[in-house]
Order: structure tokens, then sequence, then C-alpha cells
């Protein structure tokens, strides 16, 4: 009889059911695994970029993952990154170089950029990026005063960088210098006229006294013994005229080249000089030829919608508020959305 009440008993039992596991939260844009997948992204792009200056991070402001298997996802990363100080020739690394201020009329770089990590480690294998500078109107917003980024082909940019090099050639007792492009240029009107210019230049075969003498012969130094630097000027003209110039050179760096553009460079005409763009465009869109991901590099049409992520944590909350609450009790604030992530130096 008893066995019968306990087998009665096990019978009314309630069953319970397994609860499936609940799936991953989504990686937000300041978590530890983003901020490593996005330096490795800001690496790549400046080890592929042929001209202007380097980039740094300066906010993450999508993420997306794929997984394709055990230890294997692929990432898609919208990134804002700053023009730094930097030139993209120079051994500084990126770590040590100054992001440019606000004032200084900044230029920023829009990426995507596709990785895949496996096993723990990232690889890129596309990136897509531009780049712009600030408008002029809100830097004269906040800085009235301040001089504003001028046209690399500006008649007193071109002036300047020619007079700033020959006054360096004619002083130094060093390697004749060729100019490879000009980097930026700012003019000021009032109360004084001055033009400063930040110029890439490259050492020659001739010293500065050969070249004297036949400056036709003087050529580039081959990649296996380059020698890149970098040079600032400014000129004063009104209402007196004064010339500045700081030249610089880095030194050989095995396996760093320049991509020549094809024109002569002593004159310094690059393609964004003839057509007179104030900053060096950051049209890198590139694929890795050596990625192991076999898919197709393309990027989703369309990525995950920080606004719907943002938008979904508030309606979670907004269901939380719902359950009855003791009198008196303060909710706590809502959690940040996880994308995108946090200003690191400016917003533009």
């Amino acid at each position: 009889m008893k066995a019968l009440v306990a087998l009665i008993l096990l019978v009314q039992l309630p069953i319970h059911k397994a609860v499936p596991a609940a799936p991953p939260a989504p990686l937000g844009c300041d978590d530890p695994e983003s901020e490593a997948a996005a330096e490795v992204a800001v690496s790549y792009i400046n080890g592929h970029s042929h001209h202007g200056y380097k980039f740094a991070l300066n906010r993450i402001e999508n993420i997306r993952v794929l997984p394709q298997g055990p230890n294997n996802d692929i990432m898609f990363l919208e990134l804002d990154l700053l023009e730094t100080t930097c030139h993209i020739l120079s051994p500084t690394p990126l770590a040590n170089c100054t992001v440019r201020s606000f004032t200084q009329h900044a230029v920023e770089g829009d990426c995507d950029v596709k990785l895949q990590k496996l096993d723990g480690k990232f690889s890129v294998l596309a990136s897509k990026c531009h780049s712009h500078a600030d408008s002029s109107e809100d830097v004269v917003q906040l800085c009235p005063d301040c001089p504003l980024l001028a046209s690399l082909n500006n008649t007193d940019v071109l002036t300047t960088v020619t007079a700033a090099l020959n006054d360096h050639n004619r002083k130094t007792a060093d390697a004749y210098l060729k100019l490879l492009e000009i980097g930026r240029a700012k003019i000021q009107y009032h109360p004084v006229h001055i033009v400063s210019v930040e110029f890439a230049v490259a050492a020659t075969n001739c010293s500065a006294e050969e070249a004297k003498v036949n400056v036709e012969a003087c050529q580039l130094l081959p990649d296996d013994r380059s020698n890149f630097g970098f040079c600032t000027a400014t000129m004063v003209t009104q209402p007196s005229q004064d010339l500045r110039v700081d030249c610089q050179l880095y030194g050989h760096q095995p396996g760093v080249t320049y991509s020549q553009p094809g024109q002569d460079t002593s004159a310094g005409l690059v393609p964004s000089v003839v057509q007179g763009f104030t900053n060096h465009n950051l049209r890198l869109s590139h694929n890795n030829p050596v990625a192991s991901e076999s898919s197709s590099s393309e990027f989703p049409t369309s990525m995950l919608s920080a606004k719907s992520v943002a938008k979904r944590a508030v309606a979670n909350v907004a269901q939380h508020d719902k359950v009855p609450r003791p009198v008196g009790f303060v909710p706590p604030p809502p959690p940040p959305p996880p994308c995108p992530g946090k200003i690191r130096h400016f917003k533009i």
C-alpha cells in the first residue's frame, strides 16, 4: 500500500522542462573584444594608406558578429577616425601621434572594416574608407580667428612650399631634398598674412652642393636606401616678410615605400593638389589577398542599427518597470546601448 501511495505521489510531481540557454548578449562597441578588433583594423588602414596622415580611432560606431563555426567569427566594424599630426611615412608609433584638435580644422575618417576572428586571432579581410575635413562654419563658430584649411593648389601655398624647400636646400650641407606631396596648408589673413604648410620630402642621390651644378641629375634614392622626411614652414608676407622652415629626415625604414603618382616631384603637383582639395582623402578600398576566410569580402547591405539597439534597450527597461515595486523604490538608470561607443577625442 505504501508503495502504491509513493507511486501516485511521484506521478503527481510537476515535471520541470529544460530551459534553453539564453543567447549570448550582443557585443557592445566598448567591449574589450570590440576594441581589440578596432585596434587591428586601424593598424591595417594606416598600413595600407599611401598619402596624407595616420588616423587614430575616435569611436566605434557599430559592430556586427556573424558566427561561422567553433572559434570562428566574421566581424563587421563601422569606425570613426581622426587625423593625427604624423605623416603616413613617419616611423612614430600611432600611440605617440597627436590627434589634431577641433580648432586646427580636424579631418574625420569613416571606415567599414570586415575582419575574421579565428582561434582568438584577428585578421582584416576588407576595408572601405573615406575622409573629409570638418566644415569651415563649425570651426569659425567655435574659433572665429582660427585659420582654415586652404586648397593645396592655392597660389600662396605653392609659393610657400617652393620657397621653403629652396631655403632648406640652400642652407643644408646634407642631401638635396625633393618634394613628395603637400600634406596640409592653412592661411591666416588678419591681423597679419601667414601661410602655414606641411609637406613630405625625400632625399636624393645628390648633395645640396652637387644639385647646384646639375639638379636634373638628382634622383630619389632607391627603395633599399630610401630616406623620407617631413617639413613644416611658415611664411609671413605682410606687413613684413619672414620665412621659417624645419625639415627632418626619418632615416631609412626597411619596407616603407612611397607610391609615386607619376608627377614631377620637384613641382609637387600631386593629383590632390591639381584638383584643389584641402586634405588627402582616405580613399581606401582594400581586400586582403592573404585572408584565410574564403567567403565573399563584401560588406552587408545593412549593418545592425545602433538606433534599433538603443530602442530595444529602452523597451526592455520599460517592460521591467511594469513589475510592481515597493513604495519609494527608485529604479536604476537604463543601461547604455551597446552601440555606438564612447567618443575618445571629440565629435565632428
